[in-house]
This record gives C-alpha cells, sequence and structure tokens, in this order.
C-alpha cells in the first residue's frame, strides 16, 4: 500500500499547502467557482476521451491497480526461485521442477517455465517471452500517457474559461467597478488548470512511469530466467546474470536470507 499511500500523502501536502496560502491572504470563498472547476475538469476530460482510444481507457482502473496497490513481486524471491530451480534441473532434469511451476503465483514466470517444462523450442519460448513483455509495457504505458495528457489539457481549459470570463466581462463594462470582481473570477479557471496540471495529473503520470521501470525490470529478471534455465546454463551463471538486475539493498537483502538459511541449517545439524 505505500505505493499509493505516498503520493496521496504528498498530493495533500500540496494542497495544504495551496489552502494556508489562501486563507492567509483573503477569502477562501473568492477560489471557489463551480462553472470554471466543472470547465477546467470536464472540458480537459472530454480532450482526453477524444485524443486516447476508449478500449485502451476501459483497461486503465485496472492498470492503476496493479501500479498503485496490489503488492509488488519481490525481485529478491524471483532471483532465488530461478536459482533453486536451475540447480534442481541440472541435477535431474527440466521435469523436476513441474510440479513447483505449477504452484507459481507470478503469470510471467508460470507461463515462461511452463513452456520450458512442455518441451518448447528455445526460439519459440524467447519470442513467446519478448510478446508478453512488450504488451505488458504497453498495457501499462496507458495509465500515465492517459494522466500526461490530461496534465496538458487542464491548463489549456483553464484558460479557455479564463476567455470566456473576459469576454462576459468585456461585455458588461457599463459599470467598472464589476472589472475588478470580474477579472478575479476569470482567472480562477486558469488556477484550476494549473493547480490540476501541476498537483495531481502530472505527478501521477510521472509516478506511474517509475512503477512501470520497475514492473519491466522483474520482466526482464524473469525473461533472462527462464531463457537460461532453457538454456541449460550453469546455475552459477544464472545466479551471477540475476543478481546484475538487483539493487544494492536489494542484494544485501538477498545475502541475509542466504545466512539465515545456513544458520538454520547449522542448527539442524548440531
Amino acid at each position: 500500500m505505500k505505493k499509493i499511500v505516498v503520493p496521496f500523502f504528498g498530493m495533500i501536502i500540496g494542497l495544504v499547502l495551496v489552502f494556508w496560502s489562501i486563507t492567509s491572504s483573503g477569502p477562501l470563498s473568492a477560489f471557489l467557482d463551480g462553472p470554471s472547476f466543472v470547465i477546467t475538469f470536464f472540458g480537459s476530460m472530454s480532450a482526453v476521451l477524444i485524443s486516447i482510444p476508449f478500449d485502451k481507457i476501459k483497461g486503465i482502473p485496472r492498470v492503476m491497480k496493479e501500479l498503485l496497490i496490489d503488492r509488488e513481486d519481490s525481485r529478491v524471491e524471483i532471483v532465488q526461485l530461478f536459482i533453486e530451480f536451475s540447480k534442481k534441473t541440472r541435477m535431474n532434469g527440466v521435469l523436476s521442477i513441474e510440479g513447483d511451476v505449477q504452484r507459481l503465483e507470478n503469470e510471467a514466470m508460470h507461463r515462461g517455465l511452463q513452456m520450458v517444462v512442455d518441451g518448447k523450442e528455445g526460439e519459440i519460448v524467447t519470442s513467446q517471452m519478448e510478446l508478453e513483455m512488450d504488451l505488458a509495457e504497453d498495457r501499462y504505458d496507458s495509465a500515465p500517457a492517459l494522466f500526461s495528457k490530461w496534465g496538458e489539457f487542464a491548463p489549456a481549459f483553464g484558460m479557455i474559461g479564463t476567455l470566456i470570463g473576459l469576454i462576459i466581462m468585456l461585455g458588461e463594462l457599463d459599470d467598472p467597478s464589476l472589472i475588478g470582481s470580474g477579472m478575479a473570477t476569470a482567472l480562477i479557471t486558469t488556477f484550476y488548470g494549473t493547480m490540476l496540471a501541476n498537483l495531481v495529473f502530472l505527478p501521477f503520470a510521472s509516478n506511474m512511469k517509475l512503477l512501470i521501470a520497475e514492473k519491466m525490470v522483474t520482466y526482464e529478471i524473469i525473461f533472462e530466467g527462464v531463457t537460461a534455465i532453457q538454456e541449460g546454463q550453469n546455475p552459477r551463471d544464472i545466479e551471477e546474470k540475476l543478481m546484475s538486475y538487483l539493487s544494492t539493498q536489494e542484494v544485501k537483502e538477498m545475502n541475509l536470507s542466504d545466512s539465515v538459511s545456513l544458520d538454520n541449517l547449522q542448527k539442524q545439524e548440531v
């Protein structure tokens, strides 16, 4: 849940700072205007619906759930599993991991290793895994693309609202005393558009792009692990190759887990 809590916490901090800035220098009511918000938010939303195919938009809630809410697969556990499987297949053959593969929760890892167990040729396994990676990346990219577009359109529709307000104000110049309040009302839409773009849409797009990059590294680990087992590479070579994808913290975590396992083994032997 930390993946979604931290961005929302940052957004709340930003809103609190904007609220504090407004209330410390004037009344909050001066910044509240229903029609301005409607044209900025829903106007920019309509532009997003025009620019992105609806089939991609339908899948975005699921993508956001995967990126922001679902538990991320531990890359350390994935590497450890591949090392274990490589040792098993080296000693007893590929069919020895068939039962283990059936229990895997990671779908990409399950499908890749199942093809190996089924005796698929290396070229077929490689092309299928590459295709799955490309399709996954394309599917994930739809979410940040939507928020990026929304972040582009929101300030533009804020400006459209401002122009509408100015046109209305200039058409009622009979009373000069209303010019000041009319100008303030006209500028509110620009404020809404800029705030929505820079506090909500663009930051979330940036956050999801980073999360997608992390997911694609996991896919690459799985791809390399499946390919290495299919080719019958040395378990030590597989371990070195896959550990190169891990961060310094993950390498420490993996070494610690190995130490714990060794300690447990030594206690049992005693």
